[in-house]
């Protein structure tokens, strides 16, 4: 008998263009970001039955992505943060959620080749 506990769905390294940054000239020019978002989620369900609304549609994750990467902001975590209430409000059957976002090359004065915030949120559900 197969016992199943849990999985995972990941969506890796999307690249977005976005204008994030303390500084203005970078929420003037924007840059390219790296972000990478990996959902818990029960899809035992899924497994047996084929079905699209017994798991989480990747589109529809991507989009979310998108949406809130467009909206500018000064701090990647405040990003992550929306992107997590976002993700947490759409979709229900996620337990947990980690969120990545990467700023490639960002304005530090040394050779870096990306500044990241990583979070990690349970989904409440009360």
């Amino acid at each position: 008998m197969m016992r199943f506990d849990e999985g995972i769905v990941s969506l890796k390294q999307m690249r977005v263009f976005a204008r994030h940054g303390v500084l203005p000239q970078e929420q003037a020019t924007g840059g390219e970001y790296v972000v990478s978002l990996f959902v818990r989620v029960d899809f035992s369900k899924a497994m047996l039955t084929d079905s699209i609304d017994d798991t989480v549609n990747y589109a529809r994750l991507v989009q979310v992505v998108k949406d809130e990467m467009a909206i500018p902001s000064q701090l990647l975590e405040h990003v992550a943060g929306r992107i997590a209430k976002k993700v947490c409000g759409n979709f229900p059957n996620v337990d947990e959620l980690w969120v990545e976002i990467e700023k490639v090359n960002p304005p530090l004065r040394t050779a870096c080749r990306a500044a990241s915030v990583k979070l990690h949120v349970t989904n409440d559900k009360t």
